[in-house]
């Protein structure tokens, strides 16, 4: 079956979603070069990476092969919960270091654009992950454009299409999150 086909892809998504035993993870292969090199991007920003980029998309599929009841409305919808799943395996495997008492500079870092706040070496994929968690809280749309961009390495024109709002609202909350975020793990480390 090639992978490449958007037809193949919509029409199991259209026997998911109107019932038939087409599990989310008979979906990934049609996504799985996208999601490789999503994963390539992550792990590179990490010094002594445990994961290779295989391995990390293999975890995402795991974790998506017993989700039956996720309603999935298209292929950006379906790259989105993806990301979703890919920072949380980056998460838990930061969280497992950190409990295991590991090196820290071996910590999965924040993509370029928050990697010199304030000249200070790179915060970790954990505070990020608690940052985000503040900002969502906030406004959670506005941390779902961070996760989107930065785990799921969508374009903002994807993004406005999930979440159904204009592209000039996406960029205005990139930008504000960008800076938000930026102040934020800046300020925590000052305290």
């Amino acid at each position: 079956m090639p992978t490449h086909d958007p037809t193949r892809f919509t029409e199991l998504l259209q026997r998911h979603r109107r019932g038939d035993a087409i599990p989310l993870s008979s979906l990934l292969p049609f996504v799985y070069d996208e999601l490789r090199e999503l994963a390539r991007q992550q792990l590179r920003r990490e010094a002594a990476a445990p994961l290779e980029p295989t391995a990390l998309v293999h975890e995402v599929y795991l974790r998506m092969v017993d989700q039956q009841t996720v309603e999935v409305a298209d292929r950006v919808h379906f790259r989105r919960l993806c990301a979703r799943v890919m920072r949380q395996v980056l998460v838990d495997l930061a969280r497992r270091r950190d409990a295991q008492k590991r090196d820290a500079s071996r910590e999965v870092t924040l993509p370029t654009w928050l990697e010199a706040t304030a000249g200070a070496a790179p915060p970790s994929i954990l505070a990020l992950d608690e940052t985000l968690q503040r900002l969502a809280a906030l406004d959670d749309r506005k941390a779902q454009v961070v996760e989107m961009r930065c785990f799921g390495g969508l374009t903002m024109p994807e993004v406005a299409d999930a979440l159904g709002v204009s592209l000039r609202t996406v960029e205005a909350d990139w930008f504000f999150a960008r800076a938000w975020l930026k102040a934020e793990l800046r300020g925590g480390r000052d305290e």
